[in-house]
């Protein structure tokens, strides 16, 4: 998608988009000039960020089977992103086919592809939200996306956590969700982290200032206290490779990833 072409309304196409940057990493091509320009950037710097965004994807499916093989029925999958298959709701269904999902993303142009792709599937609703409004989504949740918050739900934040900026409290937000999902309930969560090569950080930030795609970088003791209330499954906060499988390599940007459960 050229920058020429018109945006849909909402949507400003000289600022990069996290969901549109990511698109394009996956190969897609639904994206304008600036998201591809940070993209650039990414690769200049760090090659291998491609494959890392596929590692993300595979995290995402992985985090999705294990909360379907432990009885969640209840997706949301928070900054869903534009389409790519494998979704949360194909891999959730080949489990059980009467799971339900609301995909959840602020960026009208994932909405508008999301509403498109999702047509005809009943037991998926996408909604046009912000992670940071919690609880006009959780009330959202329940009347769009029938999600019923007395039962477990497994909430998929992948790709989410390092745009919220210090000032806008994640752990406070957290909290918030925390609080209305029932006992049993899973959070699956990718963050940027610190031990991110330095040039990687410095330029991607200086690239992605003022808009949607800031990013704030967090260790993992950092991204833990982040968390209260949840207890943090093994292998713990750790590089996201060590979640999907043996032997990957290391990557110059360095996602961290966990999964966690509401106790009870």
């Amino acid at each position: 998608m050229s920058e020429e072409r018109s945006a849909p309304k909402g949507v400003n196409p000289s600022q990069p988009s996290s969901a549109r940057v990511f698109d394009y990493l996956l190969g897609g091509k639904d994206n304008y000039e600036a998201d591809r320009a940070l993209a650039q950037r990414m690769l200049e710097i760090a090659p291998d960020t491609r494959t890392l965004a596929w590692f993300s994807r595979k995290f995402l499916t992985g985090a999705t089977q294990l909360a379907a093989e432990e009885g969640v029925r209840q997706f949301v999958d928070m900054g869903a992103g534009l389409p790519t298959s494998p979704n949360v709701h194909e891999v959730a269904q080949k489990v059980d086919s009467a799971v339900r999902v609301a995909s959840v993303d602020f960026d009208p142009i994932v909405f508008a592809h999301a509403n498109a792709m999702l047509d005809g599937e009943p037991d998926v609703t996408a909604i046009l939200g912000d992670f940071r409004d919690p609880r006009n989504l959780l009330h959202r949740l329940r009347t769009e996306a029938k999600i019923d918050l007395d039962q477990p739900i497994a909430m998929l934040v992948v790709g989410v956590l390092h745009y919220i900026m210090d000032d806008e409290k994640p752990a406070d937000l957290l909290a918030v969700y925390r609080e209305a999902m029932a006992p049993g309930s899973y959070l699956a969560f990718t963050h940027g982290s610190t031990e991110t090569a330095d040039e990687f950080i410095d330029r991607t930030t200086t690239a992605a200032h003022g808009s949607p795609s800031q990013v704030v970088y967090r260790s993992a003791a950092q991204v833990e206290a982040l968390l209260g209330g949840f207890e943090i499954l093994d292998p713990g906060i750790v590089p996201i490779q060590k979640w999907i499988g043996d032997d990957l390599p290391t990557t110059r940007l360095e996602l961290l990833g966990g999964i966690c459960r509401k106790p009870g």
